[in-house]
């Protein structure tokens, strides 16, 4: 029981699960923009253009509803709207990480002076540099 305990210590002082909880909340709260982006900008035009008709209420009926057995069919326009929330979470995501990327990428270059480099990529690229000077030189000697 102690090994479990400090194993959880562990991961908790680590930062994974304030990490964990940090992309949770951030994540249910894009849930909520995306949800309300999809339900009242993008499907209000859709339901114009279908002569207003709103997807989320599509479906193919199975069976009709009677006053003994409830309705059962196939909701085809949920499911839609369901994709369309999915095609702009997917999206949003990859152009925020291509951003991500983007500025990893400038960052870590130690030639770019638009940003500061990180200091351990600047002592790795000058070793580099050495390496290759050395390298360089070893050549020459060997001739």
């Amino acid at each position: 029981m102690k090994k479990f305990v400090k194993e959880f210590k562990n991961f908790a002082i680590k930062g994974n699960m304030l990490d964990m909880a940090i992309g949770i909340i951030i994540g249910a709260s894009f849930n909520a923009i995306v949800n309300t982006l999809v339900k009242k900008v993008i499907m209000p035009p859709l339901s114009l253009l279908t002569e207003d008709v709103h997807l989320a209420d599509k479906k193919f009926v199975l069976r009709e509803a009677t006053d003994i057995k409830k309705e059962v069919a196939i909701g085809y326009g949920e499911l839609f709207e369901v994709f369309i929330d999915f095609s702009i979470v997917a999206l949003t995501i990859f152009l925020v990480l291509k951003g991500i990327n983007r500025f990893r990428d400038k960052a870590e270059n130690p030639e770019d002076e638009e940003v500061q480099t990180p200091k351990n990529i600047e002592l790795l690229s000058n070793i580099e540099k050495l390496m290759k000077e050395q390298n360089e030189l070893l050549r020459k000697s060997e001739d």
